[in-house]
């Protein structure tokens, strides 16, 4: 194939043809939904009623908080799971996580929330190393379902920060309230929600000795308030937002119970030396 000029001209490669058309394909989806933003804009009070009524689903409230320790206080916030149930509802909102790079074992990433009417956006660009840190040293990842996880459960915090900073502060913290108020006059009796409570955290490592501490009490003295931020910590932990030795003391109880075994071995051993020892000289 020949040009006006006379010059070869050589086919357009199908990887760009591609590159072309998926682009020219993400450009006009942005568009429409733009466009549809505008022309059906949200109803703030309908999106507010249809948060508080998803707010009072028992499951969607016990996974609504988190929790993590900083300065001996307690700080409590809206998980990743609530933000995103307030983004459903709130409506006109595009969000999500998606990795831009990957190399020498890192992953550039970002996180973002756009706000379709408003065109207001948030995003979070962050770097994460494919490595796992554990007691047992660093250990880096290969399997690329282990780094894929990776990289979306450090996305997941910052996609929580983004979707919160779009929707306004008033109607989140309404959101919370709400969830609070679900748990706390939950149907399920008292009994039953700490029996479950401990079979999860026992899963975890953490024993009723450890839950009592944290709360100064018994378990049969707790209160629907302390049943909320204790499943706020449970679910810290559960999604690797904290570590258990953050909130429980944990590690000085295994060492004062090996300290207890390890003079009940030096007791015992002293008693059969001693009797040896008379066993000879007899």
């Amino acid at each position: 194939m020949h040009n006006d000029l006379g010059f070869k001209q050589e086919p357009a490669k199908a990887s760009t043809s591609l590159a072309t058309v998926n682009e020219a394909r993400a450009i006009a989806e942005v568009q429409s939904a733009y466009i549809i933003a505008k022309k059906y804009p949200r109803n703030q009070h309908e999106s507010y009623m249809n948060m508080m009524d998803a707010c009072k689903r028992p499951l969607l409230a016990e996974q609504s908080m988190y929790a993590y320790p900083r300065g001996g206080q307690l700080i409590t916030g809206p998980s990743i799971r609530l933000a995103e149930a307030m983004a459903q509802y709130w409506g006109n909102l595009d969000c999500g996580v998606r990795e831009v790079s990957q190399s020498n074992g890192v992953s550039v990433a970002e996180a973002y929330a756009i706000d379709l009417q408003t065109n207001t956006r948030v995003v979070k660009v962050f770097h994460v190393k494919h490595e796992r840190h554990s007691r047992k040293g660093v250990t880096k990842l290969k399997d690329p379902r282990d780094i894929y996880e990776l990289v979306a459960n450090q996305g997941a915090r910052r996609l929580r920060a983004c979707i919160l900073a779009i929707i306004p502060g008033d109607v989140t913290e309404a959101a919370v309230n709400q969830c609070k108020t679900t748990l706390e006059s939950s149907d399920v009796p008292i009994a039953d929600q700490v029996r479950n409570m401990v079979s999860a955290f026992d899963i975890l490592g953490v024993k009723i000795d450890h839950l009592e501490k944290r709360l100064g009490h018994n378990l049969d003295a707790i209160i629907p308030a302390e049943i909320v931020t204790l499943k706020s910590i449970y679910k810290s932990i559960k999604d690797g937002m904290a570590k258990r030795d953050d909130f429980f003391d944990i590690q000085s109880k295994v060492t004062e119970d090996a300290k207890d075994e390890l003079k009940k071995l030096v007791s015992k051993n002293k008693k059969e030396i001693k009797n040896d020892s008379e066993e000879k000289e007899s």
